[in-house]
């Protein structure tokens, strides 16, 4: 483990991989609870009609976006790039060409003993967000 700064609240906390602390992580968690509820009702709303009306953070809205637990529907006004080629993206880290490119990156680097394991899709079960 590792001394971190919270990404959100900029308090020092031991980290074990995450960038936010564990009462950053629990708002965050409770902050998806309540947009993913609003989003059932109002599935093109845009990003920032979803912080007003919920009162979470265009920050915090991003963060969820960037953990891959909501996707843009929209995505005219982009609002997140791929970490690698900075494309476009609708949510997540990377695109999916260079997802895969990493992931076979690191196969390749295990060798050939490495094993493969598939990866359940949650795509059916992401909220979506419009992006204005």
């Amino acid at each position: 483990m590792n001394i971190r700064q919270c990404a959100f609240c900029t308090k020092p906390f031991q980290s074990i991989g995450r960038k936010i602390c564990p009462e950053c992580s629990a708002k965050a968690d409770q902050d998806f609870f309540t947009v993913r509820d609003y989003l059932y009702e109002n599935k093109r709303a845009s990003i920032d009609e979803v912080a007003e009306e919920t009162g979470v953070s265009v920050q915090t809205i991003k963060h969820l976006l960037k953990e891959g637990r909501f996707e843009l529907i929209d995505a005219s006004g982009v609002l997140l790039n791929c970490e690698a080629c900075r494309k476009p993206i609708k949510a997540g880290r990377m695109c999916k060409p260079c997802k895969e490119k990493v992931s076979n990156e690191m196969q390749d680097s295990l060798g050939p003993q490495a094993s493969r394991r598939g990866r359940a899709k949650a795509g059916s079960s992401t909220a979506k967000l419009k992006n204005n």
